[in-house]
Formats: structure tokens, C-alpha cells, sequence
């Protein structure tokens, strides 16, 4: 990576969110109306601050898409194969200067294996390759390391944070160390530091505890946490106590915002990863994920104290954590200065669709 270039904070400007469309040989075919709902709300909310959407769509779904869509809607429909919808773990990651609006940015892609061969991965793992870098003003730089996007969390000053048990599950990379890791990450994303907390987990999780749903950056030397010391019995609770603790001892000079807990179970009564650390920065707002639960407004006044200079808007996401992810797992930030310029001019022409050849 270019020695002025490295992963961009999620507050940085963004010219669009990438999503993938649910179809019906997704993870959601059994809930494939409430998610679709939940993503018209989510494209309408992007929209409003002032962000396009590119979606990957199956061709097959282009037309419905086109009529839940408002007719003000900035989108550009990809017609995609693709396994699911977890855009955040697929999708590139984009380098940039900081503080510059005027620097060309470089996409960034790893390797995606299902999160450790849980799934099949097989088209995500092509979709930047087939679809997205066709977009991008730049070359895509390409590692052969399996690594996640919601395994990754940066600040303005290059500190990247991440998890050691996301790290170390052997389907990833082997025994790949975490100096490894630690240097692949400088050289890939540009980051100056690396930590790697080893606390906290939410059950049902199976990112094998990523940081989206932990621990997340503000722009103000803030920590937001998923903490649950509204639940002192709950089993999360050492878990999660002990990485507040973590967190103080790693970034004393910064405070914490520690959000509450929820309790949620599917039909089956395993318990739902609910994190409201979940949550996508768009530009100027916080989407803040919601469930339905006594804590939602907690979560919200927690939110808004640590994005002081932000509006948060609250989205249903009750239906995305039934299969165990949520807002920021199905979403990934493009920022300005990473689309070629006609892309650009398409995202603000209403819906639009964007037919990329490929082999």
C-alpha cells in the first residue's frame, strides 16, 4: 500500500453503501419478505444522507426490486450471482489519505472463505473481482490472506483493532501467527498499530467474534461497546466485562460508551447475536440497528452521546439478526474519490442499473 494510503475510518465521506439484494437461495428465504422490507428501509435511510446504493441483484429480481423502490431512489442495480448477503465480509475495503478529498482511493480485497468454511463462499469471494472493481477509478490491490471486513475496525490515526479469536480459527489461514497477521495488515491496509483484543463474544455468532459487533471507533477518542451491565446474570456478562477492562487498559485516553444488552432467541431457543455496536456510519448519520426490545432506547441515547455531531436513526433490524448478523454485516462504505466518475453520475440519476461483463 502506497505510504500515504490506509484504511479510511467508516466516518470518512461516502459517495455510496454497497448491499446485496436477498433472493430466495439466501440465508433468508424463510423470512425473504421482512428482509426485503428491511432493506428497502435500509436504502431509504442511505439515501437520506446523502450516500447511493449499489446493489448487487439477481437478475431475476431486478424487476421487483425496481418496484419497491421510491422513485427519487439513488441506486445502481448489479445483476450478480452471489451466495448471500454479507456484504461487509466480501465487499473491498478502500484506502485512502486521511483528512484529503482529493487523493485517488485504492480498494482493497482478502480472500473469503465462509468465515472459516463454515458456507459456501464460493461466488462472494469473486464478487469484487466480477463486479465491484469494474467500478472503482483504481486498480483493486489483492491479498491471497483470508480476512473479514467485520473483523476490522480502524480510527483517524491508523489503530486497527481486532480479535483474536476471529484470527486464530485455524479454517481462516492455518497457524498463521498474529505478527503475521499484524504485518499483513500494515502492508494491505496501511495501518501504523495493531491490537488484537482476546475478550468478549456474543452466542449464535458465527464470525467467531468479529469487532463490528464489539467494539467500535468514534471520531472524538470514543469507544463504543457492546457491554451488558444491564444483564449483571447473564452468561455474557464476564465475557463482555472483562473486554470493557481490556479496552481501558489498551485506550486509557479514550471513553467508553457501553451499550446494554438485549436478550433474543429464535424459535428454536438459540440465543440471537442482538449487538447494537452494529451500526453503519453514512456520513453524517449513525444507522443504529434496532430489535424491538425494552433496550432499543437506551441503545439510542448511548449512540447519540458518542455521535455527538451526528443524527442517529434507529432501523428495524429484528429480522437480520434471525440470521445472526445485523446492519453493519450486510453493508460496506464506499468513500469519495474510490468510483470511477460516471458511476459516480449514475448514483445521483435515480435507479439505475449497470450490466458488467465478465467471464
Amino acid at each position: 500500500m502506497h505510504a500515504t494510503r490506509a484504511l479510511l475510518p467508516e466516518w470518512t465521506s461516502l459517495d455510496a453503501i454497497m448491499l446485496a439484494w436477498p433472493h430466495i437461495e439466501t440465508d433468508w428465504s424463510p423470512w425473504l419478505e421482512a428482509a426485503r422490507n428491511t432493506y428497502v428501509n435500509v436504502i431509504a435511510a442511505i439515501n437520506r444522507y446523502h450516500a447511493g446504493v449499489i446493489l448487487l441483484c439477481a437478475p431475476q429480481d431486478i424487476q421487483d426490486v425496481k418496484s419497491r423502490l421510491a422513485d427519487n431512489a439513488r441506486v445502481l442495480i448489479v445483476p450478480a450471482s452471489y451466495n448471500d448477503t454479507w456484504v461487509r465480509d466480501y465487499g473491498f475495503l478502500t484506502c485512502g489519505a486521511p483528512n484529503s478529498d482529493d487523493t485517488e482511493c485504492v480498494p482493497v480485497e482478502f480472500r473469503f472463505n465462509g468465515w472459516g468454511e463454515k458456507f459456501d463462499a464460493t461466488q462472494d469471494n469473486m464478487a469484487n473481482q466480477r463486479y465491484f472493481s469494474q467500478l472503482c477509478q483504481a486498480p483493486m490491490h489483492s491479498s491471497p490472506v483470508v480476512m473479514e471486513g467485520g473483523a476490522l475496525e480502524i480510527d483517524e490515526n491508523g489503530h486497527l483493532i481486532t480479535t483474536s479469536q476471529c484470527l486464530l480459527n485455524p479454517k481462516r489461514n492455518g497457524a498463521m501467527s498474529l505478527e503475521r497477521y499484524a504485518a499483513t495488515l500494515r502492508e494491505m491496509l496501511g495501518c501504523k498499530q495493531v491490537t488484537v483484543l482476546t475478550n468478549g463474544h456474543l452466542e449464535g455468532d458465527d464470525t467467531d467474534g468479529h469487532i463490528d459487533t464489539l467494539v467500535r471507533f468514534t471520531p472524538n477518542r470514543g469507544l463504543v461497546i457492546q457491554a451488558a451491565d444491564n444483564r449483571p446474570d447473564d452468561s455474557h456478562h464476564p465475557g463482555l466485562t472483562a473486554l470493557c477492562e481490556e479496552c481501558s487498559a489498551h485506550f486509557p485516553e479514550h471513553q467508553q460508551f457501553r451499550l446494554p444488552l438485549p436478550q433474543m432467541y429464535n424459535e428454536e431457543g438459540e440465543r440471537l447475536p442482538a449487538s447494537y455496536a452494529n451500526f453503519l456510519i453514512c456520513n453524517r448519520a449513525v444507522l443504529l440497528p434496532v430489535y424491538g426490545q425494552p433496550e432499543d432506547s437506551l441503545a439510542i441515547d448511548v449512540i447519540q452521546r458518542a455521535f455527538p455531531d451526528h443524527i442517529v436513526e434507529p432501523i428495524d433490524c429484528s429480522v437480520l439478526v434471525r440470521q445472526f448478523g445485523s446492519l453493519h454485516c450486510i453493508s460496506m462504505q464506499v468513500p469519495v474519490n474510490t468510483l470511477k466518475p460516471e458511476i459516480v453520475s449514475a448514483l445521483q440519476q435515480g435507479v439505475t442499473f449497470y450490466d458488467i461483463q465478465h467471464d
